[in-house]
């Protein structure tokens, strides 16, 4: 093949990746975010925080006394408040304060879900913790499941709190599906940003995750600079990791809690 059709099947070629790339942008956001696959059951207790826009925030506040810590848990995909209100009555139940949110257009939080609304609704909701429930950011645990783990990772960056746990969360997004990055953008880049978070790490993984392979767990923790810990929990998957992992959970939680200030 001559120099010349050389250089116009590799300018096809990027032609046809930068056509793709800007279709994998454009429905990216749609594809990504499952808040209809969640069932929307109102919480006992439910807050509702306003917003600039006239819309509202669903959040979820379990105060305990004697508690330590507050754990600030950042749901995963096609959850919500109302699917998880049974977890995070056990957690309160097992001797932390609780608050949690919905994101933008999750639960009864209105608006539409993408990583700017979602950076943005983690801010008001910090400073509604704070602010209106009196929650300093040096006695809060930030808790990022799957990709609870974005937001958690960008709070923990920015703010100095006790603690960061990871369970089950990603590199990436687009490093779910590629492992390496093949793109010039992404989404919830928790790998490129842990190594500036000061604070001590949990990072919790099941081996047999099925949605996000045990190897985005291991990266993560290779990644944070320390004080760190790990809980690997053979044979669990994205989904079942609690179930299989048991009392090894709720312990790895505990210890993780007691080495904080």
């Amino acid at each position: 093949m001559s120099q010349r059709l050389w250089l116009l099947a590799i300018s096809l070629g990027l032609l046809g990746f930068g056509a793709r790339t800007v279709r994998a942008a454009s429905i990216v956001d749609a594809m990504l975010y499952q808040a209809d696959y969640a069932g929307r059951r109102e919480p006992s207790g439910l807050i509702q925080i306003r917003l600039p826009d006239g819309g509202s925030l669903a959040a979820l506040y379990l105060p305990n006394p004697a508690a330590k810590h507050t754990i600030w848990f950042f749901h995963g995909n096609a959850e919500d408040l109302g699917d998880l209100e049974p977890f995070l009555l056990e957690m309160h139940a097992r001797g932390f304060a609780v608050f949690a949110y919905d994101y933008p257009g999750y639960g009864l939080s209105t608006g539409k879900p993408n990583e700017k609304s979602i950076y943005a609704a983690t801010g008001i909701a910090g400073r509604y913790l704070q602010d209106v429930l009196h929650v300093p950011p040096s006695r809060v645990i930030l808790y990022g499941r799957s990709l609870g783990g974005g937001p958690a990772v960008e709070l923990a960056v920015n703010q100095k709190v006790a603690g960061f746990v990871l369970q089950s969360a990603f590199m990436s997004v687009y490093r779910v599906m590629t492992r390496w990055r093949l793109l010039p953008f992404d989404q919830f880049e928790n790998l490129r940003k842990l190594p500036r978070v000061t604070c001590p790490v949990l990072v919790m993984h099941g081996r047999a995750d099925e949605v996000i392979p045990f190897s985005h767990g291991e990266a993560l923790y290779d990644a944070a600079p320390g004080p760190k810990s790990h809980l690997w929990v053979d044979g669990a998957g994205h989904n079942d990791f609690l179930q299989v992992a048991g009392e090894r959970y709720w312990e790895a939680l505990r210890e993780f809690s007691r080495s904080l200030p």
